[in-house]
């Protein structure tokens, strides 16, 4: 089993961060897209390619994102319509996610076989996430799906900060 490390930074305006393994060796690098549109998000390995890509849907009525591993998608993370609370679900050919996703504490199984696991790491500066990886080739799609999920949770913070300053 890996162990991967995802730390993001607490006050970084180009939205960019790595992934570490447990020696803490730089393993993928995520970039986002500081203010364009769309949004998006890439994640590149130690050589510099691009394997995984993040794209936040501009022209819809609810908040889409959809994550691209090595050229295909794989999954769509998208809002569903909730008064009381957010609720997101989770598209995906194969996968399903157990567990409090919203919360970072989640197993992630593909045809019924778990290839990874995903824990909040607490009392840490900024926002750091453990990726236990069971299934080596699921490496890249685990750390793609953590990185959208937290992408999605900061577009709903985003959103909600904007609407309590305009009431």
């Amino acid at each position: 089993m890996k162990q991967l490390y995802i730390k993001q930074k607490v006050f970084s305006l180009n939205e960019k961060f790595t992934v570490k393994d447990q020696q803490e060796k730089d393993v993928y690098f995520v970039e986002g897209s500081f203010m364009r549109i769309p949004k998006t998000f890439f994640i590149k390995n130690r050589e510099g390619g691009e394997v995984a890509l993040i794209t936040k849907k501009t022209f819809s009525f609810l908040p889409k994102f959809f994550v691209e591993v090595n050229g295909q998608e794989i999954l769509t993370i998208k809002k569903g319509i909730s008064f009381l609370k957010a609720r997101y679900t989770i598209d995906a050919a194969g996968i399903e996610v157990h567990g409090n996703w919203w919360d970072m504490n989640f197993q992630v199984y593909r045809h019924g076989d778990i290839v990874g696991e995903v824990t909040k790491e607490w009392f840490t500066w900024g926002d750091s996430y453990k990726v236990q990886v069971v299934n080596e080739e699921m490496e890249t799609s685990m750390i793609a799906l953590v990185v959208a999920i937290d992408c999605v949770k900061a577009d709903e913070d985003g959103a909600a900060s904007t609407a309590s300053f305009t009431n």
